[in-house]
């Protein structure tokens, strides 16, 4: 994901104090004189805006400010020496940077009275423009109390809760249900057997990819912009899309207002057709004796023959009924002779699962 610098604002700081707002590159209180702490956490003004002063830039662009390590006192960044003391600032301890402060906001600012005069000011200025009078003590408000509240239970919840452990109950019964088989005689009463072949011809088929997938052999039709993938680095034929702009901490009073931006890159996604082989009319026969035979379908000149199948049915005579078993084993059907003991495998769902010959 790219970041975009959109550009710089001015960050504030609370005087602990006398509450008084200040402005982030202010290095005392201007209501009470107080030095900015070293640990002081920069935070956005009501209202931010950006820095169009080029020498102001060039200072939140600088980085973060670094404090004397004799002094104390606070030197912009790239000094080498203490502004206070002279001292050199090689050992300095530079202030934290890259906090994300918040999302950048640009609301209408609105006006205050101030408490001196009752002169409207904006809400983001620090003095009043009559009397001078500090705007900037923020007011002191008392704690929301915590009322208890009662939850209800989700009952939708608890509901689908329940139904899906009763469905895993039943598949499991299921399962278990259907793997246990009762072994009962059962003589034949009769057989039969069915085959069949499908015919399959040269059809069109229409299907959709990416433009650049399209077989070679195929005949492409009509093409769409859509978002083939989304990467971090700009391209031609790419949309850019942008999150909120958010405020970095540069550690020296400014803030650097960023975006993160991706881009979604479209290519063309296109109809095509093919000629495949589908099923277009199936040729069978059937009989009742022990030699099945295949069919000899005549065939276009376009069309072949597909997939075979052959199924062979037996039916039992138990003292619990008639019973029918289906397979596709041709050795144990021509084994099934009529009037020929076998025993039969049921399932609880009173299907025929195997046979076996009766011993």
């Amino acid at each position: 994901m790219s970041r975009e610098t959109l550009g710089y604002t001015q960050l504030e700081w609370i005087c602990p104090r006398c509450a008084s707002r200040n402005p982030g590159p202010q290095k005392t209180c201007l209501n009470c004189g107080a030095p900015q702490p070293a640990d002081v956490q920069f935070q956005q003004p009501e209202r931010q805006e950006f820095i169009q002063d080029q020498g102001e830039i060039e200072k939140a662009k600088a980085g973060s400010d670094i404090h004397c390590p004799f002094c104390g006192a606070r030197n912009p960044a790239g000094a080498t020496t203490c502004q206070q003391c002279g001292a050199d600032l090689k050992e300095g301890l530079r202030r934290e940077a890259g906090r994300v402060v918040g999302a950048f906001k640009t609301t209408p600012v609105k006006s205050v009275a101030c408490p001196n005069c009752g002169t409207p000011n904006p809400e983001t200025a620090l003095k009043c423009a009559n009397c001078g009078a500090t705007l900037s003590t923020l007011p002191v408000t008392p704690p929301t109390p915590i009322t208890a509240t009662s939850k209800k239970p989700n009952y939708l919840v608890y509901g689908f809760i329940g139904l899906a452990s009763l469905l895993i109950l039943c598949g499991l019964i299921f399962f278990i249900l259907a793997g246990r088989t009762e072994g009962t005689k059962g003589i034949v009463h009769s057989v039969g057997w069915m085959t069949r072949i499908a015919i399959e011809s040269l059809q069109p088929s229409t299907y959709q990819t990416w433009q650049d997938e399209i077989p070679a052999e195929a005949t492409p039709g009509n093409c769409i912009q859509k978002i083939h993938h989304i990467q971090d680095e700009p391209v031609d034929n790419a949309n850019k899309v942008c999150g909120t702009p958010y405020t970095i901490d540069k550690g020296s009073g400014y803030g650097e207002v960023v975006q993160d931006c991706r881009y979604e890159v479209y290519q063309d996604y296109c109809d095509y057709t093919v000629m495949e082989w589908k099923q277009v009319d199936v040729s069978a026969l059937q009989g009742d004796d022990y030699s099945p035979i295949w069919p000899q379908p005549q065939l276009a000149y376009d069309q072949r023959l597909g997939e075979r199948e052959e199924i062979y049915t037996i039916v039992f005579d138990t003292p619990k009924g008639s019973y029918t078993y289906q397979t596709s084993d041709l050795d144990l059907y021509q084994q099934c002779q009529i009037g020929s003991p076998w025993t039969l495998n049921i399932n609880p769902f009173n299907k025929v699962v195997s046979i076996q010959p009766a011993p």
